[in-house]
């Protein structure tokens, strides 16, 4: 995953980190539980960066991969109505939606890197990467529906929730500050008060 805005310029590091695989695919490993879980456990580091990649960049002007247009133009052209703010896990799972996803998937094996390897999805876009919210998928269905979702304006209340959070913490730490400073204000305002009533004694 590229990771970029508009103007192509890399986020940040630990963002354009994206750019490799999410994860690695969990068949590869067998059955061991140890191998399974740090694999399971790479996938979730993955998510939780491009999920902070979603609320600090507005996603509409993210690129991800450097053939962002050629997976939207497919992905739409062949679920046209597939409903991807609140997806559906049969619209993924079941037999006849992965008859349906594997051609196109298998069109860009040898254009996306690692194209079927094992990513985590959330099912609501505008909620965040919990264990009810996530299924696996492969790595360029994960690419299709996430570029939909930020071309389409969907995963912009992810983005609109974390700003409007950001505003709040700004407001209140301002709010403190004009509090703290009042009170030494008014703390002054009583040393002057003090040393005038002083001068006052000290004159009579």
């Amino acid at each position: 995953m590229e990771a970029t805005s508009a103007s192509d310029k890399p986020v940040c590091g630990e963002l354009v980190s994206v750019a490799h695989a999410l994860s690695l695919p969990a068949e590869s490993y067998g059955n061991d539980p140890d191998i399974e879980m740090a694999w399971a456990m790479r996938a979730m580091q993955h998510a939780e960066v491009y999920y902070k990649l979603i609320s600090s960049v507005d996603p509409q002007f993210l690129k991800l991969t450097k053939v962002d247009d050629q997976i939207y133009f497919e992905f739409r052209e062949n679920f046209e109505k597939l409903r991807i703010d609140v997806l559906d896990p049969e619209e993924l799972k079941s037999e006849s939606a992965k008859e349906k996803w594997r051609p196109f998937c298998l069109k860009f094996d040898g254009i996306i890197e690692d194209f079927n390897y094992g990513t985590l999805l959330r099912l609501d876009c505008s909620q965040g990467y919990t264990e009810e919210n996530t299924i696996f998928a492969p790595r360029v269905q994960f690419f299709a529906i996430e570029i939909a979702r930020n071309r389409e304006g969907y995963n912009k209340a992810v983005y609109t929730s974390a700003q409007d959070k950001e505003g709040e913490k700004r407001a209140d730490k301002g709010g403190e500050k004009a509090k703290s400073g009042g009170e030494r204000g008014a703390d002054k305002g009583g040393e002057t008060e003090k040393k005038a009533n002083k001068g006052n004694i000290t004159a009579m």
